[in-house]
């Protein structure tokens, strides 16, 4: 299933998950005027072909204790990236890797306790390449959800 065999109402069934992974089925039947198993049915084949990854719940890390926020951009050998791969993969820290273009291969978004643990981590992650680190003030848009109604 491509993004252009998705009807309207497949459109209409991810908008509403994304915006709350808890709304349950019957309120979505209601909105797209259909029944709760065929709705169900529905998310059952939106998940089975890889629309639908998971359902999270959207935590508060301030709350958490985490109050740093930062980006990292990592500059890694091609030779070193297995290893890289390994180590950043038992990083309970790291909320996201993505491999990118540019000066650096990496950028990292971690989340820390305090700039003391997030300098220590700075100092184990530049065994692997040279290291630029944005701190974040704050956050105007997070997570935003993917427009799926678009053409």
């Amino acid at each position: 299933m491509k993004n252009d065999q998705l009807d309207a109402i497949d459109k209409k069934i991810l908008q509403m998950l994304q915006v709350d992974a808890r709304t349950p089925v019957k309120d979505i039947a209601q909105e797209v005027f259909l029944t709760a198993p065929a709705v169900s049915a529905r998310i059952n084949h939106l998940i089975e072909e890889g629309y639908i990854t998971g359902f999270h719940a959207t935590l508060n890390p301030q709350l958490l204790g985490y109050h740093i926020k930062s980006f990292i951009n990592l500059e890694v050998d091609p030779k070193d990236k297995k290893d890289f791969y390994a180590f950043i993969n038992e990083r309970v820290n790291v909320v996201e890797c993505n491999c990118v273009t540019g000066d650096y291969s990496m950028l990292l978004e971690v989340m820390f306790k305090s700039t003391n643990d997030l300098d220590q981590f700075i100092g184990e992650l530049q065994s692997y390449g040279r290291t630029k680190t944005l701190i974040v003030f704050s956050t105007l848009i997070e997570h935003r959800e993917i427009i799926v109604n678009e053409e």
